[in-house]
């Protein structure tokens, strides 16, 4: 028997009996007001948009399927109004706020849980004393900071209108505030051999900003997760540095809120500090490319893939993890070298169907239409980022230089370049 098909037994075994709690259902119907909400069967995930109207939608969803539950960090007026077709003034309107959700995910559960003690100190230096803690049912942990602690307005602009970029930059600030103290401590937890030298690590258990998204889910508190069959359970903040998997065990699992009690405005100094660093220290999120802001795409002529870097052809080729990231990626790049909208979304929607398991064809139509209502960005810088999702594959040609566009103006160039007896 496969090993697909035994965790799928696994779970559906306790799914009926986990979801029929009365306090389980209670704790994800009450936390998916005014978010858009989708179930997640072995298959893929369900309809959306969707909400749930009354509690036992979700027994009743279990019983066609379902084992885990996943909802937006935005807060709509009406959830089921949202269309990937609206621009970004529609979402604004129907946009009444939205939640800072920090994703911290790693190898090692070790790891995840050192990096959320870092943030919640960061956070509580900065005013704010109400945190939401869970377990992500996987090796990480998602805090969330609710609407109610921002400020509704600054200089005179809605903050709710401002989603993804504020949660951005908040994001950006935390990694970069959080960063040196993070490498200190995986450091020393390292040191007695606890675990292989893994000098990546502390870049990979940062929050992850590409999450931090239009309409992107994350897994509902008191969710299960399919891979694990482990309970996304709610925790104090004094239960991290003791928490183990077992504690997640669903069947033992005791509810709590999620959201906590917040005080009007409690995020104030955490986002105007952060947009403060953003305009005076930080580079562009994409890519932190020097010249990002002066950079204007270019139209190249006779574009080949032969002159792609190596880390884009592995990415063409169909990838297993980081396929979100990827399409970043794709999509900046593609629009940088002036490739028209037909074939990027060609390129794309080919590239896609080559993953082991393709993004949902929704989210790929919602971050295409994001990315066409802003200017065109370059992708991320070389290195860490590529080599987070395992396609840097660095050849000689990729040492002089930095960023994947370069790369391939550079290349076609040299391909497109008269030579001597044409002359």
């Amino acid at each position: 028997m496969k090993i697909e098909n035994i965790k799928e037994q696994r779970i559906k075994k306790i799914t009926s009996l986990y979801y029929s709690r009365q306090d389980v259902q209670k704790a994800i119907f009450e936390f998916s007001k005014n978010r858009e909400i989708s179930p997640r069967y072995f298959e893929g995930f369900g309809k959306r948009p969707d909400s749930f109207q009354y509690i036992n939608d979700i027994f009743e969803l279990v019983k066609k399927g379902a084992t885990s539950f996943h909802c937006s960090e935005e807060l709509w007026q009406n959830p089921l109004e949202i269309s990937t077709d609206m621009n970004e003034k529609q979402l604004n309107e129907s946009r009444i706020g939205w939640d800072l959700l920090i994703d911290i995910d790693s190898k090692y559960i070790d790891y995840s849980k050192i990096s959320a003690q870092i943030i919640i100190e960061m956070l509580n230096f900065h005013g704010i004393k109400n945190i939401g803690i869970k377990f992500s049912g996987s090796k990480g942990f998602h805090l969330i900071v609710p609407w109610k602690a921002f400020p509704k307005e600054i200089n005179g602009i809605k903050t709710s209108d401002m989603f993804p970029e504020y949660p951005r930059i908040i994001t950006q600030y935390i990694m970069e505030k959080t960063k040196e103290k993070l490498i200190e401590k995986i450091t020393d937890l390292t040191r007695p051999n606890k675990y292989v030298k893994d000098f990546q690590a502390p870049k990979e258990v940062m929050p992850d900003i590409i999450l931090v998204s239009p309409r992107h889910l994350f897994r509902m508190p008191y969710s299960l997760h399919e891979k694990t069959a482990l309970a996304s359970i709610v925790l104090d903040k004094n239960e991290i540095a003791d928490f183990q998997l077992i504690d997640a065990d669903p069947l033992k699992a005791k509810v709590k809120d999620f959201i906590p009690k917040t005080e009007e405005g409690e995020a104030s100094e955490l986002l105007m500090q952060a947009l403060d660093w953003y305009q005076q220290e930080a580079k562009p999120e994409s890519s932190n490319n020097e010249n990002n802001k002066k950079f204007e795409p270019i139209k190249l002529a006779n574009l080949s893939e032969k002159n792609f870097p190596p880390c884009i052809s592995k990415i063409l080729q169909g990838i297993t993890d980081g396929k979100k990231r990827a399409l970043f990626i794709l999509i900046n790049l593609f629009r940088s070298v002036g490739m028209d909208k037909d074939e990027l979304e060609k390129r794309i929607n080919d590239w896609n169907k080559k993953n082991e398991v393709p993004l949902k064809q929704g989210y790929i139509k919602s971050q295409l239409s994001w990315s066409y209502r802003k200017k065109p960005i370059m992708p991320p810088n070389c290195k860490e980022f590529y080599q987070g999702i395992g396609v840097c594959l660095p050849n000689d040609f990729c040492k002089l230089i930095k960023n994947p566009v370069s790369y391939v103006i550079r290349k076609n160039f040299q391909a497109n370049k008269p030579n001597k007896k044409q002359k």
